[in-house]
């Protein structure tokens, strides 16, 4: 559980910093998603949350 939230943590300070050294890339970002279809970005979003999953439990368990 500990380890949840410093990932949590972590994705927060990403984002927060992203948000505050290039505001207006991020606005176009989330306008540019308001343009694609709901299962475009719920395919995209599941395939990035495997992709992490993944990363993690390599990370953490090699092969």
């Amino acid at each position: 559980m500990k380890e949840l939230l410093i990932g949590f943590g972590v994705l927060c300070v990403i984002e927060g910093l992203t948000f505050a050294a290039f505001p207006q890339a991020m606005r176009r970002a989330m306008e540019a998603a308001l343009e694609h279809s709901e299962n475009l970005l719920r395919t995209t979003g599941l395939s990035v949350a495997v992709a992490g999953l993944l990363l993690i439990w390599f990370m953490r368990y090699g092969l």
